[in-house]
């Protein structure tokens, strides 16, 4: 089983698309990014799996609602079993690319509307974990002590995220993407670097509070699905690398 995260890395959306309605930004050689693919456009997928392997990029399953026009953002009512087979469904789907062009699943990370539901009720975030379970990966989520318990049930490292291109709430609560404000690429360079030296982030009310990181690495999440989603990337980038320099120096 995979493990836990080394250094301060950047996990990112990528290969988003589903017929003609396709993110997609390049992948740079000199990336340590860590890749999730979460649409459902074969075609798509197996492109990006492709690129991923040529620049060396790990790949990580994204499963979603099944809200293709909303992409994953909109409640949804689902059966627990129902979720269960479709985890296994979207991350199999996923599985068998990266089988064929021998690339190894790194994590699996709930998207969307997916990730709040799962916080809203237990018996969801126990089918998507009980489904995540048999894949044996490490399951990625923003930082809370349920679905780390959750995780250690099924046996999972659970990887925290830290986010800073959408907000938090003063209790340290994830804001859904639609509920947040736009982030300039200036801002997610100081976030990072804020969190790195102090473990604190600020809120949508205006102060700052403890993320709870200090002195471990993390998983930062970015979106593809923003105006200056490259932008944000490479001031992403240039802040992990600084961090990392300092804080983890030995790591790889």
């Amino acid at each position: 089983m995979a493990g836990l995260v080394e250094k301060i890395e950047i996990n990112c959306d990528m290969g988003e698309g589903f017929g003609p309605r396709r993110r997609t930004h390049k992948i740079h050689r000199r990336s340590k990014h860590r890749m999730r693919i979460p649409r459902r456009d074969p075609s798509l997928m197996l492109k990006t799996v492709r690129m991923a392997k040529a620049h060396n990029v790990k790949v990580g399953a994204h499963p979603g609602l099944f809200d293709l026009f909303g992409f994953g953002r909109r409640r949804i009512e689902v059966d627990p079993e129902d979720m269960y087979a479709s985890i296994l469904y979207q991350v199999g789907a996923l599985k068998a690319f990266l089988d064929a062009e021998d690339v190894p699943l790194n994590h699996i990370k709930p998207h969307g509307e997916l990730f709040f539901y799962m916080q809203r009720d237990a018996v969801i975030m126990d089918a998507v974990l009980r489904a995540a379970a048999v894949y044996k990966v490490p399951v990625y989520a923003c930082k809370n002590a349920t679905q780390k318990q959750m995780c250690a049930k099924y046996g999972l490292p659970f990887q925290e995220e830290l986010y800073v291109d959408i907000d938090y709430t003063p209790d340290g609560a994830l804001v859904p993407v639609a509920k947040s404000r736009m982030a300039t690429p200036e801002l997610i360079y100081e976030r990072i670097t804020k969190c790195a030296e102090t473990d604190e982030r600020d809120h949508n009310e205006g102060g700052m509070f403890k993320v709870g990181f200090a002195g471990t690495a993390f998983s930062i999440c970015l979106h593809s699905d923003m105006p200056t989603a490259l932008e944000n990337a490479k001031a992403g980038r240039k802040a992990v690398d600084e961090a990392n320099a300092k804080l983890f120096p030995e790591a790889k």
